[in-house]
């Protein structure tokens, strides 16, 4: 294929439909005519020798091989964006931008909770709007409405550019007056009672099903292939929730031990090892490539790296 001969816009179009998934979608985000959009579909299938988006059950669905291309082509078109933009330059002190971040209730409570301290010495006019996970869609930060998302995430689009924050491991909190603190072993763990408290993921959560172990996450993942089950009693998507609850009744949280270091000077509560292995979970942040080479997101994430690595030595 001679790229010289290619129509550049048809990558353009490739990008905006395989994100919007529909023709009607992709041609009011491009200011252009259904059918125009239509005829650059059909420019693209004679040009990729493939159907690129089949209507399913499910809508426009792409094909492998549009999959293969999403991320090339946003890559591409990212970089040209980006050089043939003015260069700016982003200066914190000044700026009054809000930035829209998705995050976990324990990423806001643990690193987020020091970012908002920093921003009010280095960018006092800058706003945070923090968004629960079940608010927003892989789609939402896909398309830049939701400038980061801050999660543990199991998998994340192939379009995202995504940065590991830190790894943590785990801890276990309980009241000072537990009839256990003094006595913590395996066997008196899986003796006590139990506050579930988990991240959430994108899009609008269902209820817990106590009885479906092999899905309720870290914890009870380890457990089960020891062949042990604790008992739960209570199930929370907050970890604030948990650590109270914890503090204030004879319950055991077990949680990220940045969280649990919340309640590290609380002479109330006793902060302990699990008594068997739990593998680290990854704190990661994900953002759209639209946003990759914006000044102010570049910014923004040093800034949330360089936080998070002062948290990290801090412990």
């Amino acid at each position: 294929m001679n790229i010289a001969k290619v129509d550049l816009n048809l990558l353009v179009y490739l990008d905006v439909l395989l994100r919007e998934g529909s023709v009607t979608r992709a041609a009011n985000q491009l200011s252009i005519t259904q059918p125009a959009m239509s005829n650059g579909l059909k420019r693209l299938r004679d040009l990729f020798k493939d159907p690129l988006l089949v209507r399913t059950s499910e809508g426009m669905t792409p094909t492998k091989r549009a999959l293969e291309l999403q991320p090339v082509i946003r890559d591409v078109l990212s970089k040209l964006e980006s050089s043939i933009q003015p260069e700016t330059d982003f200066d914190p002190a000044s700026s009054a931008r809000t930035f829209r971040i998705m995050t976990s209730d324990y990423a806001e409570s643990t690193l987020l909770l020091e970012l908002v301290g920093r921003l009010s010495s280095v960018a006092p006019n800058i706003t945070l709007d923090l968004i629960t996970p079940s608010d927003v869609t892989f789609h939402d930060v896909e398309q830049g409405k939701v400038d980061m998302a801050i999660n543990r995430f199991d998998e994340l689009p192939l379009s995202f550019h995504q940065k590991v924050i830190w790894y943590d491991s785990f801890s276990c909190v309980l009241s000072a007056s537990h009839p256990l603190a003094s006595k913590w072993n395996l066997d008196t763990y899986l003796s006590t009672q139990h506050i579930w408290v988990s991240k959430t993921g994108f899009g609008v959560g269902v209820g817990i099903d106590p009885n479906e172990v092999q899905k309720l996450g870290w914890v009870d993942a380890e457990l089960t292939k020891i062949g042990k089950q604790r008992a739960i009693r209570v199930f929370t998507r907050h970890y604030h929730a948990a650590l109270q609850i914890a503090k204030t009744q004879n319950l055991v949280a077990t949680l990220p031990s940045k969280a649990a270091r919340l309640f590290k000077d609380d002479p109330n509560v006793i902060v302990k090892d699990p008594p068997f292995d739990i593998p680290p979970i990854a704190l990661k942040m994900a953002w759209s490539a639209l946003l990759h080479h914006d000044a102010g997101h570049i910014w923004l994430r040093r800034l949330i790296g360089e936080v998070a690595a002062e948290m990290n030595s801090e412990q």
